[in-house]
């Protein structure tokens, strides 16, 4: 059982930066992943980054890779997402997943969700 609450969005004008959190409680299996998704009004969710929990091997999208950093901190049970050089079409619900499926890249591929944090990119 794992519980995910994340926190860190907020409105940016175009070209800024913004790091989100992702808090973690209970126990995660050697196998875990956490990954971030993300939402805009319309659209279907999309997948922007995972991590490897034990080992922190990261991936990401093609649409953020270069920009986003997707890290942890064991001691604190967070992971996070550094975003730069935001642009307007980074604007959308921004949300944590765990699961513990290999190389996840799918929502249906994750076992648990946070609520959401809202970013919004200004031009």
């Amino acid at each position: 059982q794992v519980q995910l609450v994340e926190s860190g969005g907020g409105l940016v004008q175009a070209g800024g930066s913004l790091r989100l959190s992702c808090a973690a409680s209970g126990r995660m299996s050697s196998t875990y992943y956490v990954g971030w998704f993300r939402q805009a009004p319309g659209k279907e969710r999309e997948f922007v980054a995972r991590i490897m929990w034990s080992s922190s091997t990261p991936y990401y999208a093609d649409s953020v890779k270069g920009r986003f950093t997707i890290f942890r901190d064991v001691a604190k049970t967070t992971v996070y997402l550094e975003m730069n050089s935001l642009k307007p079409e980074d604007t959308a619900i921004y949300y944590c997943a765990a699961g513990q499926r290999r190389r996840p890249t799918l929502s249906i591929e994750y076992d648990y969700w946070g609520q959401g944090t809202q970013v919004t990119v200004s031009s």
